[in-house]
């Protein structure tokens, strides 16, 4: 069992108190933030450099919670996800409950259900999804492991998790789906 428990309890307390992160996810080291809170979600934004017309995605701990924040999943939606072979972020059409800032102008919003034990781990002991974007200054690649993260993104974050630091493999992005009326899932980015 891998030991991350020092870092999720200091991650908790920042996120608590409306801070950011930088964390390993299922795919690329993310910054992120209680997903819920308008103003630390503005301060991801700004150690980004991103512009907020673009949204970010949000990370849930169990396909269960999906019920929670979309107001028409498909009826499957819980079946369809379990399934799902690699990380997978699902844009959904009419979002509930989270601030301005994190859906896109059109209602929607990119949901990954994280199947990392410390994305999960975190996301449960805190109660309430997190937001995760990619730790690169907008417009520049993802980092593949930590050791590739810009100086800036370092520096401007409130909590950096050790857990993974020294983990060289090469990770890559989710791809991004939708899922249409027959359950079947539209390739967005592979």
């Amino acid at each position: 069992m891998p030991d991350f428990e020092d870092d999720i309890k200091q991650a908790v307390l920042v996120l608590q108190q409306g801070g950011t992160i930088l964390y390993p996810t299922d795919t690329v080291w993310g910054l992120g933030c209680d997903a819920l809170n308008e103003a630390a979600v503005e301060k991801v934004f700004t150690i980004k450099h991103r512009p907020t017309n673009k949204s970010m995605i949000v990370l849930l701990a169990e396909e269960k919670d999906i019920l929670q924040y979309v107001a028409s999943p498909h009826p499957d939606i819980i079946d369809i996800v379990q399934n799902f072979d690699r990380p997978t972020t699902v844009i959904y059409d009419d979002a509930l409950g989270f601030p301005y800032n994190v859906t896109h102008e059109n209602g929607s919003l990119g949901i990954r259900v994280s199947t990392d034990a410390f994305c999960k781990g975190l996301i449960k002991r805190l109660k309430k999804p997190i937001i995760s974007t990619s730790a690169n200054i907008s417009g520049k690649d993802a980092p593949g492991n930590f050791s590739e993260i810009d100086a800036e993104i370092l520096k401007n974050v409130d909590f950096i998790v050790k857990y993974r630091q020294n983990d060289f493999n090469k990770a890559a992005a989710s791809r991004i789906v939708r899922i249409n009326d027959a359950g079947e899932l539209e390739l967005i980015r592979p």
